[in-house]
């Protein structure tokens, strides 16, 4: 299962709705038989890939999403938890 643009607004972060909306995610897609939960985040977004980690995910690849990016070492990293290890 791929998670596409999780967001929460600016007002209500630091209480713990990324977190709980990412265990949300892990839980349904666990109780429905996948396998693992893959997202890509950027570079720049490193109270996501904070907030990923700590939620098991691992960072399996990242790209340059254009020869701009490539020009500027601007990278988009892909993330992967396995559920069929995580308890």
């Amino acid at each position: 299962l791929e998670l596409k643009r999780m967001s929460v607004s600016k007002d209500f972060r630091g209480r713990g709705v990324a977190k709980a909306l990412c265990s949300e995610v892990l839980r349904f897609t666990r109780a429905r038989g996948y396998e693992a939960v893959v997202l890509s985040t950027s570079m720049v977004q490193v109270a996501a890939q904070r907030l990923y980690e700590g939620q098991g995910f691992r960072k399996v690849g990242s790209f340059s999403p254009s020869l701009l990016g490539s020009l500027l070492c601007f990278h988009i990293y892909h993330y992967r938890c396995d559920l069929r290890t995580r308890t």
